[in-house]
């Protein structure tokens, strides 16, 4: 794994943040969009990254005080051995329970759209192993390999955006507030939790560089990703209308499939292999950060050994669910209306905490 002397800087931590929140796009994240905001949807994440200014503002706030420690070492310094601990397995439950709904939907995506004949176990083992194995690599090699792949796949999705764009009706647009402002406004803030990876990225500051390398990745990244999912977003309003849009339930794998450059048909092919590796990359971090947050809240030295056992824990525990196409996107749009308010309140909590104890101090 990482050692002392391996650290990522911030070029790799940057294109790490963008492929954990970035992809989200490419799964059913749209489509709950959709659902709560209709046309609107699209403002959807710009109003939900106003929002986010605040605790990511906080959180990186708090990294500046305590320099050079993780989340996990604020929030055990704040909140104490016990209240700390509590807290923290908490987020690990929900990032471990998160990861098993995440790899469900992927494994539905291939398995429904490009690989309909191939049995689903197949598709679900080689998606956990090859993960696992990334994970297992260390971060380094994650964000080695992410920054070398980062540009043909921002590429590719800027292609996949302008392509849409091209065969859409702007006039799908409207109305641009859907059903109303304040409606609006009040689930943009219930979807938050899209930018709660940012929480479990600050587990990894040992491993960067300096903590400098962090506040600005975290920044560029946060402002890469609204702009991309946004824009996906209205481009896939734009090609299907929003009526249509909402039945479907992985409008990006609809859109690859919908578009055309020329004479040129069945644009999937070149699309589906960048997305296929930004997903391994993607649940390669999950893995690794989910596993460093289990290791130190129960100190375990070489947490790398019990990669393999917590893959095969997620693997029997995604194939549960006998439709995943319907229960998982339920279980994920409960989870996400839940963790918005604690995405949101934890590090005002944690910058108020820390206000007192320094004040006390003095």
């Amino acid at each position: 794994m990482t050692g002392s002397g391996d650290k990522i800087g911030i070029k790799e931590y940057t294109v790490i943040a963008i492929f954990l929140i970035g992809i989200k796009v490419t799964d059913d994240i749209p489509a709950m969009l959709f659902e709560s905001l209709q046309t609107a949807s699209w403002m959807g994440p710009i109003i939900s990254g106003i929002f986010t200014v605040l605790p990511l503002f906080l959180l990186l706030n708090l990294t500046k005080k305590y320099e050079e420690e993780s989340f996990i070492d604020i929030t055990f310094r704040l909140l104490g051995k016990y209240i700390g601990f509590l807290m923290l397995f908490f987020l690990w439950a929900f990032g471990f329970f998160y990861i098993v709904l995440d790899t469900a939907t992927y494994t539905d995506i291939i398995s429904t759209m490009y690989y309909v004949k191939t049995p689903t176990i197949v598709i679900y083992a080689l998606l956990i192993g090859v993960s696992a194995y990334g994970a297992k690599k260390g971060l380094e090699q994650i964000g080695s390999v992410t920054w070398a792949i980062f540009p043909y796949l921002q590429f590719s999705l800027l292609l996949a955006i302008v392509l849409t764009i091209i065969h859409g009706n702007s006039h799908f647009l409207f109305p641009i507030f859907g059903s109303g402002e304040w409606e609006v406004i009040k689930e943009s803030f219930m979807d938050v939790s899209i930018y709660m990876d940012f929480i479990y990225l600050a587990i990894l500051i040992p491993y960067i560089k300096s903590t400098n390398d962090f506040r600005k990745g975290t920044w560029i990244a946060f402002s890469v990703v609204i702009f991309n999912i946004s824009i996906s977003t209205a481009s896939f309003i734009m090609l299907f209308d929003y009526n249509t849009a909402m039945s479907l339930n992985y409008p990006y794998h609809e859109t690859i499939r919908s578009i055309r450059l020329g004479f040129l048909g069945n644009l999937e092919t070149f699309f589906f292999p960048f997305w296929l590796i930004a997903a391994l990359i993607k649940f390669s971090i999950y893995f690794y950060i989910n596993i460093l947050l289990f290791g130190r809240l129960f100190k375990v030295k070489s947490f790398e050994y019990i990669i393999p056992a917590f893959a095969t824990l997620i693997l029997f525990l995604g194939l549960l669910p006998e439709s995943p196409t319907f229960s998982v996107f339920n279980l994920r749009e409960w989870i996400g209306t839940i963790i918005s308010p604690v995405f949101f309140l934890l590090p005002i909590m944690l910058w108020i905490i820390s206000k007192f104890k320094g004040e006390k101090r003095q």
